[in-house]
């Protein structure tokens, strides 16, 4: 664990595997539901190939408020040029997909290669049914009259039933997926998701994001997959929400020479549900790169 300042922000990373900073390497980005620890077993495996760097957006795990406008897709770039690498291939999950597609199209000297997984999509808009879904499921939990005073500031405490209710719910959303319950979770993969999913909840609740406004990439990626040029994995869990899979399907189709796997039994984040499949399918995806992306 350590701490780099980029951009004027004090970002908290990992970093661990071969060489210095001449190796080849990997960046992993993860959602905006989670912070690094949800690579926790993609690091020990890319290790021993390559060198591995995690980690947190601001707001989210050890970094620290995001103040201001910034654009997450500009901080990964950022924090390659403090950490020296020159060129990476970028694995993204969620949203960390969507910035990690931004940033490849906004400096696609930089990436040798994209992982996008359950990932999302700048300028996509998200069908009437998905909001309507989250909120049946997710923030019927609290209420939205409840939910906006939380995110608006006028709350003067949070509720630590109404977290756990809201976190539960949220887990059970994604992680498990619409059609699945947590029952069908393993119990290490409900603990973990859901310590990470409620940091992010208590500290957006607790007024961080108000200070704050992400921007994506201008002209947005999606118009833009056919500028897609570096070779391109997309992975999704089968059990996910319909219309983030549609999502997968768009960007499978869209960027040429995509390569699609879709894992079974695994919602929103397979690379922690599914880690020995992830790890099969990252894994050959990146053996297929050119000599310089390989140890």
């Amino acid at each position: 664990m350590a701490m780099i300042q980029v951009l004027g922000s004090e970002f908290e990373y990992d970093e661990a595997g071969v060489g210095g900073r001449g190796a080849p390497a990997v960046v992993l980005a993860h959602g905006g539901t989670t912070d690094r620890r949800m690579w926790v077993h993609q690091v020990p495996v890319l290790a021993d190939r390559y060198r591995v760097i995690s980690y947190d957006w601001l707001g989210h795990g050890g970094s620290a408020e995001a103040v201001g406008e910034f654009a997450r897709h500009e901080q990964v770039l950022a924090l390659m040029d403090a950490l020296g690498v020159e060129r990476a291939v970028l694995v993204g999950s969620s949203d960390g997909g969507k910035l990690s597609l931004d940033a490849a199209l906004l400096a696609p000297e930089r990436v040798a290669a994209l992982v996008l997984a359950g990932s999302g999509l700048s300028g996509h808009e998200w069908p009437t049914e998905f909001g309507q879904l989250y909120a049946e499921r997710v923030y019927a939990e609290v209420g939205v009259e409840r939910l906006g005073r939380y995110y608006s500031g006028e709350a003067a405490t949070v509720d630590p039933a109404d977290l756990e209710a809201y976190t539960a719910a949220l887990v059970e959303f994604l992680v498990a997926g619409p059609g699945r319950s947590r029952r069908d979770l393993d119990p290490q993969v409900w603990t973990l998701a859901s310590d990470m999913y409620r940091r992010v909840t208590e500290r957006a609740w607790s007024g961080s994001r108000r200070k704050s406004e992400a921007r994506d990439l201008e002209p947005a990626a999606n118009a833009r997959l056919h500028e897609v040029g570096v070779p391109t994995l997309v992975v999704s869990g089968q059990e996910d929400v319909p219309a983030i899979l549609a999502v997968s399907d768009i960007l499978a189709a869209g960027v040429r020479g995509a390569v699609s796997v879709r894992l079974p039994e695994a919602g929103h984040l397979p690379a922690l549900e599914r880690p020995t499949e992830f790890n099969r399918a990252l894994l050959d995806f990146l053996g297929t790169l050119p000599l310089w992306c390989r140890r």
